[in-house]
């Protein structure tokens, strides 16, 4: 890390979100020293022209901080397969972007004194620079160890989200929660779209678009609704008790 707290960045997994977060903290002072080679090269140089491309290998050798976004049934097995040819450095800060793992995922990193972060912007990532405006004003669950979950809140709000600590034991059910929203939303418009293109209605999409998002702006103020009459009741219950002591 240099004096003036800034990292040189690594991205192991060029799909789509590993590039757009290397991307969001480069704009806030980063510098991205590589990334590895991906199935849209012309994508991840648009994200961040001039990176080279290189195997995970010498991202990590390069890097002071190693974001990896790859699906989550890889990521044990990339850890753990860098850990074995001796890929991690000492100090180094080590983030996936996983919704359902923590930082026991990296116990065969943590033996090299690697740091690990998990950090999840919850937003649908498309890959491009659409994602760097959906960042921000977005929440990321953050896990880490104690000591060093403020460096991962920090590099959340340098991703323009704001971040809320998940414990580890919880990020199962985060996952859950994350994929039930991503899946059932999918699968909703998908058979509305389905349905409307059968009785002849052209560009169903466009015709679903004021629809679904005025729907789930109601269902997410309903949701918000509910936190604060569950708090108000809470408050009513104590009150109440304290009128019967």
């Amino acid at each position: 890390m240099n004096a003036d707290g800034r990292l040189g960045i690594g991205v192991i997994g060029a799909g789509r979100v590993g590039p757009v977060l290397a991307s969001a903290l480069a704009g806030a002072g980063h510098a991205v020293t590589a990334v590895t080679v991906g199935s849209d090269p012309d994508r991840v140089s648009a994200m961040l022209p001039d990176v080279p491309q290189v195997d995970a290998v010498e991202v990590a050798r390069r890097s002071e901080l190693v974001i990896i976004a790859v699906p989550h049934e890889e990521l044990p097995e990339l850890i753990s397969g860098l850990a074995a040819v001796g890929a991690w450095q000492m100090g180094q800060l080590v983030l996936h972007t996983d919704p359902g793992y923590g930082v026991d995922v990296f116990a065969p990193a943590r033996s090299a004194g690697v740091i690990p972060l998990a950090v999840h912007p919850a937003i649908v990532f498309t890959g491009t620079s659409m994602d760097l405006r959906r960042l921000t004003g977005a929440y990321a669950a953050v896990t880490a160890p104690g000591p060093v979950l403020p460096i991962a809140q920090a590099l959340a709000v340098e991703m323009g989200c704001e971040p809320v600590v998940v414990a580890e034991e919880d990020r199962p059910a985060y996952a859950e929660a994350i994929g039930t929203v991503t899946t059932l939303a999918a699968e909703v418009v998908r058979q509305s779209a389905d349905l409307l293109r059968g009785i002849g209605v052209g560009n169903p999409g466009g015709y679903l678009e004021a629809l679904a998002h005025s729907s789930i702006d109601s269902a997410l103020t309903a949701a918000g609704r509910g936190e604060e009459m569950l708090a108000a009741g809470f408050l009513e219950d104590l009150d109440e008790d304290e009128r019967e002591g």
